[in-house]
């Protein structure tokens, strides 16, 4: 079986930013315990299912995959919650990248329904997961979204009417210039909303509390076991450097960081990189930037996200990239960001900055699809994640268990291949991304 050469990992999104095993100079990572590493997978195992990724989707579909009596064994190729379930911004928002107006005029009322009591239901999951297995994650309510024109700020508040009008769903509050910036103290939002419903934690911490769970219940994880090639069958046989897993089924987690393993996968999502500075802690400064313990984001299309840490450090968020390499210099120009919104923070510094990568679809919405009879891959969740991927996860372990009727209204979800598959999207991707970077720019 061989190993990889550097040159191979240079390319792979596995390894050309990170290296093996260790977790990003992350101010999460700093503020955590890191648990001790677990052994690679050595030699064969069988099971009745294995999963390929240890974040938030393959860390859910194992715990309740085990809960139903099934065997499971994880691979992840670095460590468990070391990929953008342990990097992100932490934000747990409601619904999808895609309105609710817009799901039931290309879906029908029925289904978007399904999926909208389905997206609270990840919330409630994730709530209830915080509390039990990671309390340390300080879940805490409340998100706002900030518009910088008129017609943003007017096009939240109808699809807050429209949420409560239609799903009974009144946890959003709208908010005028003057409202939004008692709360956010950046002279560049018009209004916005702020959604009671929504929350946000400390993921690293929700992720090893998920892998603890998972063990707990039986399932075993192997770490630094990188899975190169899947031999599909009626029990398929996934192969790592140092070993292979026999399993009846398989669930592909991986996400931003799944190297190529599978064509249906690599046709629809492609990985990109997204960046979070750390401040020092701004003490009775925090103040001058954000008067509640809420996150934000904004209605750009390369979008700023962030909110205040435990110890009042603010971490920022955004600037994506499109290449498989972060940036030399991350820091400049997320700085420059942070205090386009804030300049009241130009003299502040970041003591962290760290890049994650996810994975993206073309629609913005999640990539739900059956692979194979008995393989099943949830990815592409597009920065809305955090909430969503678990309850992916569970919906697999459904499925896999054979009540699939939930996983085939994921499955709905309009995720087409992006032009030219796996081989052309990052190019065209990029050359589109731009363009949509420049109308955030100019305000068009």
């Amino acid at each position: 079986m061989g190993t990889r050469t550097p040159a191979v990992k240079r390319m792979n999104p596995l390894y050309r930013n990170d290296r093996a095993g260790q977790f990003p100079k992350s101010w999460y990572a700093a503020s955590t315990p890191l648990p001790d590493e677990r052994l690679p997978l050595y030699g064969h195992v069988t099971a009745d299912v294995c999963v390929i990724g240890a974040g938030f989707t393959g860390l859910s579909a194992a715990l309740h995959l085990a809960q139903k009596g099934l065997s499971v064994v994880v691979l992840d190729a670095h460590r468990a919650g070391f990929g953008a379930s342990g990097r992100n911004g932490g934000q747990v928002g409601s619904g999808y990248n895609k309105s609710q107006e817009w799901l039931a005029k290309h879906l029908g009322d029925g289904a978007a329904r399904a999926l909208w009591d389905m997206a609270e239901e990840a919330k409630s999951d994730l709530r209830a997961n915080a509390a039990t297995f990671a309390p340390d994650a300080n879940y805490t309510s409340g998100v706002a979204h900030g518009g910088y024109a008129a017609r943003d700020v007017a096009d939240e508040h109808r699809e807050a009417a429209y949420l409560d009008r239609t799903y009974g769903y009144d946890q959003i509050e709208t908010l005028d210039k003057s409202q939004l910036g008692d709360i956010v103290r950046t002279p560049l939002y018009q209004g916005g909303t702020l959604d009671h419903g929504a929350g946000h934690l400390h993921p690293l911490r929700y992720a090893f509390g998920l892998a603890r769970a998972a063990e707990a219940a039986g399932v075993q994880i192997y770490e630094r076991s990188a899975v190169h090639h899947i031999a599909k069958g009626p029990r398929n046989e996934v192969r790592t450097d140092k070993g292979r897993v026999d399993a009846e089924f398989v669930v592909v987690a991986g996400n931003g960081y799944l190297p190529g393993i599978e064509r249906k996968i690599a046709a629809k999502v492609m990985p990109i990189n997204s960046f979070i500075g750390a401040t020092a802690p701004l003490g009775d400064k925090a103040a001058e930037v954000l008067t509640r313990n809420i996150a934000v984001a904004d209605n750009k299309f390369v979008v700023n996200y962030y909110r205040m840490s435990e110890d009042n450090r603010f971490l920022f968020g955004g600037r994506e990239s499109y290449s498989i390499g972060f940036p030399k210099d991350i820091q400049t120009a997320l700085h420059q960001r942070m205090t386009t919104l804030f300049p009241q923070l130009a003299d502040v510094g970041f003591d962290y900055v760290w890049g994650g990568t996810l994975g993206i679809t073309a629609s913005r919405l999640p990539a739900i699809q059956r692979i194979a009879p008995n393989i099943v891959s949830a990815a592409g969740f597009s920065g809305h994640g955090v909430a969503l991927s678990g309850f992916a996860g569970k919906v697999m372990a459904e499925a896999i268990a054979g009540q699939a009727g939930r996983f085939d209204v994921l499955a709905s979800l309009p995720t087409p291949s992006f032009p030219g598959g796996g081989i052309l999207r990052a190019p065209l991707l990029t050359l589109a991304m731009t363009w949509f970077a420049m109308r955030d720019r100019i305000g068009i």
